[in-house]
């Protein structure tokens, strides 16, 4: 088959549907609200809105897909369409998948206790495209979710079902650059000079981490820099395995690391093997050079060792 050929197939799907009936799996509830917020790190709870009634809370307008999941078990009501249109890529050699970007619309808050409902259909299928991941086409889905049958928003969601390019041993030179500007440029520049350094608020005393160019508790924009120890603990990981990425050997491990002042940060684990790494490890900061970058990452131990 042509690449011609294939793209006027993929095409041929634009405008079908790709679940038609789906019910999220539970209300919005309170718990979900909670759990949302505080991987996230967003204070709460919302106040209600007028006209809300007590005891009844609003959700975060960002969890708008959260009530769409299918969750570990798999997806479910997808149409034959889309089943078709998958298996037709995955014939091409496009058998890897990776989740690119999503838009979303807001139109009505969520508020607990609320029943959802969806749509979704097949809004495009993009040309061929070559990517670094390799070369494939671009899916973008468009989800109509309802809450107790009134529109509540719209949501975007675009993938990349590629067929892998190959890869070379990974070297730590080939890892991408950090993006470097005016607001986190102290933070670099102490990385260069081996000091992890985290704001804090002089106005308010609140400590964060990543650099931001004011307080999102009290709204200042005075800060000073702190050195901090790079002690703390896991908080929460995960154990990357595909797709490949320039200058990581696979498996790797990227973890949320809750450091002894308070504040979190993301960044490698290392030093134990990926599948032994547990919530609440501690850690120990470490600098490792990639090119002519230092990078902090954080060394895991295992208890009584």
């Amino acid at each position: 088959m042509t690449v011609a050929d294939l793209s006027a197939q993929l095409t041929a799907y634009e405008g079908r549907p790709a679940v038609l009936g789906g019910r999220g799996r539970d209300p919005v509830d309170a718990a979900m609200i909670r759990h949302w917020r505080e991987a996230m790190g967003v204070p709460g709870p919302d106040p209600a809105g007028p006209g809300i009634s007590p005891g009844v809370a609003e959700a975060p307008p960002a969890m708008l897909q959260v009530w769409i999941m299918s969750g570990l078990s798999g997806a479910v009501g997808r149409t034959a369409a889309y089943e078709e249109l998958v298996a037709l890529l995955d014939r091409a050699g496009c058998t890897a998948v990776v989740a690119t970007d999503c838009e979303q619309e807001y139109l009505r808050p969520l508020r607990t206790g609320d029943e959802i409902t969806f749509d979704a259909v097949i809004e495009s299928v993009s040309p061929r495209k070559t990517t670094a991941l390799g070369t494939g086409h671009f899916i973008t889905t468009r989800t109509e979710i309802r809450a107790n049958g009134e529109l509540a928003g719209i949501h975007r969601f675009r993938v990349l079902r590629y067929a892998p390019a190959p890869t070379r041993a990974a070297s730590p030179a080939d890892r991408p650059r950090p993006v470097i500007n005016r607001d986190n440029a102290g933070f670099w520049e102490g990385v260069a000079g081996h000091r992890l350094l985290i704001q804090r608020c002089t106005a308010c005393g609140r400590q964060r981490f990543p650099w931001l160019p004011g307080c999102g508790e009290c709204g200042s924009p005075l800060w000073e820099a702190v050195e901090v120890s790079g002690e703390g603990v896991v908080f929460s990981y995960v154990v990357m395995h595909h797709p490949p990425v320039p200058g990581f050997a696979s498996p790797y491990a990227v973890g949320l690391i809750e450091l002894a002042e308070g504040v979190r940060m993301i960044s490698n684990l290392v030093g134990v093997e990926p599948g032994r790494i547990r919530i609440g490890m501690p850690v120990a900061l470490e600098f490792v050079r990639a090119g002519d970058q230092e990078l902090p990452v954080f060394r895991a131990y295992e208890e009584g060792l």
